[in-house]
């Protein structure tokens, strides 16, 4: 499928299909929406609520990686080591990664360098990033993944439900909650009243958030019991 790289509106790029018409992340900026959806409303909130020491993150769509930069160095700043696992059944190009180009608009220490590095790693094994970020990036398809209790924090960014609804039905979320251990949370940009009735069928508590620039709402749920 044909893949162009495009710049959102706070700057930041990201990746088009036009046969889709489906953007990776927000049009109304990339880099925006990955703050408030992910870091803010997910990882900053999972910290406040239950302020760990380590903490297990799965992405659902790894991508062009820019959760997991921003990630790297939120946990870094917070020195609490965070376990990373994206889950990706089409990596990006190298070509599309320098065409991506978030040292631009990403602030840290050797950005540029430390996104090259995320994406240069082996996949299907563990990789010391840092000494609070470690990263095993996993190429297979979202119902393949059969993790138990492994994880406290998602972040669900697969394609929206408009172009792949499969990917948020009541048995994905099962999974989901599957995956998680209890107080566990899972955050999404989506906010289609479907999608949250299949996570509250899966067994979530059920959040509605207010969304990032472009977008009136988002969810996150979160898993109040053991499985």
């Amino acid at each position: 499928m044909k893949r162009e790289i495009i710049k959102t509106r706070d700057g930041s790029a990201t990746i088009y299909l036009p046969e889709w018409n489906e953007h990776y992340h927000s049009k109304h900026g990339a880099l925006q929406e990955a703050e408030h959806v992910f870091i803010k409303s997910g990882f900053k909130h999972y910290l406040s609520e239950n302020k760990p020491e380590e903490i297990s993150v799965l992405e659902i769509g790894f991508g062009t990686g820019l959760n997991a930069l921003l990630s790297f160095f939120e946990a870094e700043k917070a020195r609490v080591k965070m376990n990373y696992t994206g889950v990706e059944a089409y990596p990006v190009s190298e070509e599309e990664l320098k065409a991506l180009d978030y040292a631009e608009v990403v602030s840290g220490e050797n950005t540029s360098g430390v996104f090259q590095k995320l994406h240069e790693t082996e996949w299907e094994k563990p990789n010391k990033i840092s000494t609070f970020f470690s990263l095993q990036k996993e190429k297979k398809f979202f119902s393949e993944i059969s993790a138990f209790e492994d994880f406290d924090l998602i972040y669900f960014d697969a394609f929206g439900p408009r172009v792949q609804p499969d990917l948020w039905s009541e048995e994905v979320f099962r999974n989901m909650y599957r995956a998680l251990r209890e107080k566990g949370v899972l955050v999404t940009y989506s906010a289609k009243g479907d999608v949250r009735r299949a996570m509250q069928a899966a067994g979530f508590t059920v959040e509605r958030l207010a969304g990032p620039p472009g977008k009136r709402e988002m969810l996150r749920a979160t898993k109040m019991g053991a499985c």
